[in-house]
């Protein structure tokens, strides 16, 4: 029996229907909360789980961290700078009172 000599009828495969709206909400409310279609679709798992989350609060966090060194380092030098010029100003001072006791 030779499979490939079969003769074909001029009948052609149905066609699949669309399926409407309705029957579209009908069977995603008739769906269980675990049906693995939602479960696809459940990004945040996806994420935490890949670490892809954690690894975006980490860059955050430190992109934030970075920020306030930056504005911390900032408000050191202008201290540094105030410091230093009091100094200036004290040894001034102290040299002008030591000029007027001798």
């Amino acid at each position: 029996m030779n499979i490939g000599s079969k003769i074909r009828s001029g009948r052609s495969c149905p066609a699949v229907l669309t399926p409407t709206v309705d029957q579209i909400l009908e069977d995603i409310n008739g769906a269980a909360p675990n049906d693995p279609v939602f479960s696809i679709l459940d990004l945040s798992r996806a994420l935490e789980s890949s670490g892809v989350e954690s690894r975006f609060q980490q860059c955050r966090q430190y992109l934030e961290l970075n920020e306030r060194l930056q504005e911390v380092r900032g408000r050191l030098l202008k201290q540094r700078e105030e410091l230093r010029a009091a100094g200036e100003q004290l040894q001034t001072d102290v040299e002008e009172v030591r000029g007027q006791t001798l």
